[in-house]
């Protein structure tokens, strides 16, 4: 069981020159991904890259990204994937941590993070391709690639958890985990067919995005569109109008700032069939005016890196505005009490979910995985109820962590990073809900002068260079002091109530 066999090689039999991968530059066909996936390969195999070695990805989206993860899993080597955009403190993690016998980046990454790579080739990594500087040796390489020697249980992907409670953590899937969500979520609740043509705001190092652009649609013959640049309502929009897709991937948070755009009026978005959301709770509200606005509905799910993809969603034609529908085919849940126990109907309780996609395990925490992993089943840390007609409704997290444009952010780590400036001298960062869409406060005390509308602007460009971007606190406000307990502790629910 290989996965390029499976999503992409079968191409070649019927429609080996059909188009499979477009940006604005440039397409390529199947058999162009096919050999360039091969090329890869052979240039992991004379590195010494031998089955179950990682090769860690970081990448922009785009034809580069797409070859490296096939030729990858091809040789039956792993995959790691991170974000190539997060600081070098970030990029010195990855490498340490997954031991990455090969790292695949571009030039400007390269550049920005020789500190981290130069310490990294020190203490194991065997080599580092950077596609345009190594592009003649790439290309030189064989269109023929023998497939590793893989079944369906060898390691094949790690798909790294938000990080939200510390570093992120490598879950470790294998080989069938992806296609049996491909065939239970992608084929049997999407129903993608070949004629589908898809596009993306989240980028494809994370799994979300890895599935629906890239697994999904060559599974079935289908076309992926990408853009290597961030994800605005802009971006997206001229893509839309560009490419043409059918499928959407997307994020409530996007949503909302596509409908604000003034280009939502005059771009045509009659191709649009599907659009898929997860990551955060999609409001009510703007599933309507997205609905008003295109007549095409938004399917919300929920899906984790512990279990690869999606696992509970509304269908097609039959979506339940404020549920995140039924399960997918071929998933089981329960939902657990703090006892321990089923909790009655209609009660709230811990999601546990069960499947054939579960990972085995996070690489290098073995208490953390017992904690998460129980047999069959993974404890997800989200809060839900089942409705009377049997629909999920989420109901948040058990914990106090905020979820922001889709991603888990810790204010603690906020926190903390804005303790590291000089004019901080307390702070306490929240999240509060508005128009069901979370955003970010921080409450900040300041050393001397009060703050001001500039403190406040270098403060948020503090975070985002100390942090992965979107972690900074979309709103800084300044105290006196903080409101605290009787206990001392800050009083967070008044200060959440100050903002409501």
């Amino acid at each position: 069981m290989n996965l390029a066999a499976y999503f992409l090689d079968h191409n070649l039999m019927t429609r080996a020159d059909k188009v499979a991968l477009r940006t604005a530059a440039c397409c390529w066909t199947f058999r162009e991904m096919h050999e360039a996936s091969c090329r890869f390969g052979n240039l992991y195999r004379a590195a010494g890259v031998r089955v179950e070695d990682r090769v860690l990805l970081a990448l922009s989206d785009g034809a580069p990204f797409a070859a490296a993860w096939f030729g990858t899993v091809r040789i039956g080597a792993v995959v790691a994937m991170m974000n190539p955009g997060v600081p070098v403190e970030d990029w010195a993690y990855y490498l340490r941590y997954t031991r990455a016998r090969v790292l695949v980046t571009e030039q400007a990454f390269y550049e920005a993070n020789r500190t981290a790579i130069d310490a990294a080739l020190s203490a194991g990594l065997g080599r580092v391709v950077v596609i345009e500087r190594d592009l003649d040796e790439i290309e030189g390489q064989s269109v023929e690639c023998a497939y590793g020697d893989v079944g369906p249980d060898d390691p094949s992907v790690w798909l790294f958890s938000s990080g939200s409670t510390g570093k992120p953590k490598g879950c470790v899937h294998v080989n069938q985990d992806f296609i049996a969500n491909t065939e239970r979520y992608a084929k049997g609740v999407l129903g993608i067919r070949e004629d589908d043509v898809t596009l993306g705001v989240p980028k494809l190092f994370f799994g979300y995005a890895t599935g629906t652009n890239l697994m999904f649609p060559w599974a079935v013959g289908a076309t992926t569109c990408l853009f290597p640049e961030r994800s605005t309502p802009e971006a997206l929009l001229g893509h839309i109008a560009r490419f043409k897709p059918t499928i959407v991937t997307n994020v409530p948070t996007m949503i909302n700032k596509m409908l604000e755009s003034p280009l939502c009026a005059t771009t045509d978005l009659s191709s649009v069939r599907l659009v898929l959301s997860a990551g955060e709770a999609l409001p009510g509200e703007l599933y309507q005016r997205w609905v008003d606005r295109t007549g095409v509905e938004i399917l919300d799910g929920i899906g984790s890196a512990e279990m690869f993809h999606i696992y509970i969603t509304n269908y097609p034609g039959d979506v339940k505005v404020g549920t995140l529908g039924r399960l997918v085919p071929g998933y089981e849940a329960r939902l657990v009490g703090e006892d321990g126990a089923a909790v009655l109907a209609g009660d709230i309780g811990t999601l546990w979910i069960k499947g054939p996609s579960n990972a085995i395990g996070y690489h290098g925490d073995r208490q953390k995985s017992q904690q998460t992993f129980r047999g069959e089943w993974t404890v997800t840390g989200d809060q839900f109820c089942i409705d009377e007609e049997g629909r999920f409704r989420y109901c948040g997290r058990a914990d106090d962590l905020l979820k922001v444009g889709g991603v888990y952010v810790s204010p603690t780590e906020v926190e903390n990073c804005l303790l590291a400036h000089a004019r901080v001298r307390e702070v306490a960062v929240v999240g509060v809900e508005h128009g069901g869409l979370m955003t970010t406060y921080a409450f900040v005390v300041t050393h001397g002068d009060p703050g001001t509308d500039a403190l406040a602007a270098e403060l948020q460009a503090w975070v985002k260079s100390q942090l992965a971007p979107h972690k900074y606190p979309r709103h800084v406000r300044f105290l006196a002091e903080l409101p605290r307990n009787d206990r001392a502790k800050v009083a967070r629910a008044e200060l959440k109530r100050a903002v409501a």
